[in-house]
């Protein structure tokens, strides 16, 4: 049962994730192939640095399901011309796709760590980059300060929920219900460190 939500939460991510990328392709005037090379990276781009870090042939590469969920999403964004409706970015909807994204990739990326027997710094790290490292090279590509480093709570969520997993592993307590548990967790403190304008300190 968590797989399944697990899975329809990834699905959603890419979703936000693709979104996210038309929307910045849009804003710094792109072409074509610069908004598809920009949706892809922040979509899929986190799930390819960890499985070359873990030496697997990336899964988005092996299954074409989410590269086509991209090219569904930029197609049905250019129709409608959202990339123009720069609001949508803070809508509560775009909000909680993105939330739920974030949460399930970094699950994956630390279950994965676990899978392969990976220590606490290994399965936190692979949950960081998993959930944020599309958007990082993305960020890198447009030659701009990546927002993992400077933004809200955002990553902070994702190391949070890669130490949670390690926790239930170190326990044996590793169940699907504990694995929602830690998605609720982790969807919770997003949504509250987004609201309340969490941030951490800054030098």
């Amino acid at each position: 049962m968590s797989l399944d939500i697990l899975l329809i939460a990834d699905i959603v991510g890419t979703i936000a994730f693709a979104l996210s990328g038309l929307f910045i392709a849009a804003r710094n005037n792109l072409d074509m192939l610069g908004l598809f090379i920009i949706s892809f990276l922040t979509a899929l781009g986190g799930g390819v640095i960890r499985d070359i870090i873990i030496n697997k042939v990336p899964s988005s590469f092996s299954n074409s399901t989410p590269a086509l969920i991209v090219i569904a999403i930029i197609a049905v964004g250019l129709l409608f011309k959202l990339h123009k409706k720069s609001e949508l970015e803070n809508h509560f909807l775009f909000i909680l796709f993105d939330t739920l994204g974030l949460v399930s990739f970094a699950i994956t990326g630390a279950l994965l760590a676990i899978k392969i027997d990976l220590q606490l710094i290994g399965v936190v790290f692979l949950a960081l980059i998993t959930a944020v490292g599309g958007g990082v090279l993305r960020d890198m590509l447009l030659n701009k300060v990546p927002l993992l480093l400077k933004s809200d709570f955002y990553g902070s969520v994702a190391l949070l929920v890669g130490a949670m997993i390690y926790l239930l592993h170190t326990l044996d307590m590793t169940t699907s219900f504990n694995i929602l548990i830690v998605f609720a967790i982790g969807v919770s403190i997003r949504f509250i460190a987004y609201y309340r304008n969490w941030h951490l300190p800054k030098l």
